[in-house]
């Protein structure tokens, strides 16, 4: 008769942990991610439209702000070791997106 065997603690340890940092991940990715998109769908009407170009700016910094966060949270070895890259390259992507953006509004 065999032996059952017990659940690996640092298997379901890990899976505690991922779940916990994938929290801040997501959300912080989804609010980039609508503040990105903000600024990219925002249209002045005319050059003489600063409040929409204000509007451009300030969404290019939020999503530049929370996205930088989310890949400055998984530059470390201790994060990295549970989160792989693919949790860190949609922030990274709407960095260089809401960059983009920032660097073609007109000053």
């Amino acid at each position: 008769m065999s032996r059952p065997t017990l659940p690996d603690r640092d298997v379901a340890g890990r899976g505690l942990l991922r779940l916990v940092l994938a929290v801040p991940f997501v959300l912080l990715t989804l609010v980039a991610a609508w503040f990105c998109r903000l600024a990219v769908t925002i249209r002045p009407a005319g050059a003489w439209d600063d409040d929409a170009y204000r509007g451009i700016e300030v969404s290019c910094f939020v999503a530049v702000s929370l996205a930088g966060a989310v890949v400055l949270l998984w530059l470390p070895p201790s994060v990295r070791r549970f989160m792989s890259w693919p949790w860190a390259v949609p922030a990274t992507v709407l960095v260089a997106v809401a960059v983009v953006r920032w660097a073609t509004v007109p000053r």
